[in-house]
């Protein structure tokens, strides 16, 4: 039998294939079968079937409310870093204030996201970091067109805590969107935990992704 994917007779996507991030939630649903499995165990003699079945059934639970935890400890660190990253930004900003014009605003709008992500949660929390992405290039900027301010100690120690600070955002990233992986994949397992996921009424999370001004610049000429 022939391979069903075979790289060395193609098809071939010579034009390559720009992938995305599909930014949406999925509910978890199960059928009828499933719902009949869910009660049948009730009615194998002698009951014993119906208990080991709800014993399953509190372990899944109490399982994907451990990962739930898990997630939250994660995307905490994610915050804390970012919480970081807005003080130090605020600093830069007001020691470059001479030389670059930024929007007023600015911060405003990043305080903004950050008080929506405890009711809207993963979605408010990557438009808080792309607030905070917008902010450090428009500073970067600046410190590249000023050659003289790379000599202000106070400027360049900012600058540096910034960049150590965004490898931290990023490697917290790694960590937020592994466990959210977890989290995709045990909640559509069957059959146990696909049921008390879709009873419960879970539904997928959607990982940090790159910001779109990222992305377009990550396809730019550097040499």
């Amino acid at each position: 039998m022939a391979n069903e994917l075979d790289e060395m007779s193609g098809p071939e996507l010579a034009a390559g294939n720009d992938v995305k991030v599909i930014a949406k939630q999925l509910p978890v649903t199960i059928g009828t079968g499933s719902k009949i499995f869910d009660i049948i165990w009730w009615f194998l003699p002698p009951l014993i079937g119906g208990i080991i079945w709800a014993i399953m059934k509190v372990r899944a639970k109490s399982y994907l409310q451990q990962l739930q935890q898990k997630i939250q400890q994660a995307a905490s660190q994610v915050d804390n870093y970012l919480e970081q990253r807005v003080q130090i930004l605020k600093n830069c900003a007001r020691l470059l204030d001479k030389a670059i014009d930024l929007d007023r605003d600015v911060f405003t709008k990043i305080a903004e996201s950050r008080s929506r992500i405890a009711t809207e949660g993963d979605s408010a929390r990557l438009e808080y970091a792309e607030a905070l992405d917008s902010v450090s290039r428009s500073v970067n900027i600046v410190f590249e067109n000023y050659p003289e301010l790379r000599a202000h100690g106070e400027i360049a120690d900012a600058m540096q805590q910034n960049s150590y600070l965004q490898r931290e955002i990023t490697a917290a990233r790694e960590v937020y969107n592994d466990t959210v992986n977890t989290w995709n994949t045990e909640i559509f397992r069957w059959p146990t935990k696909m049921i008390v996921a879709a009873k419960a009424g879970y539904t997928t999370r959607i990982p940090f992704i790159a910001d779109k001004e990222t992305k377009e610049a990550a396809r730019g000429t550097f040499f």
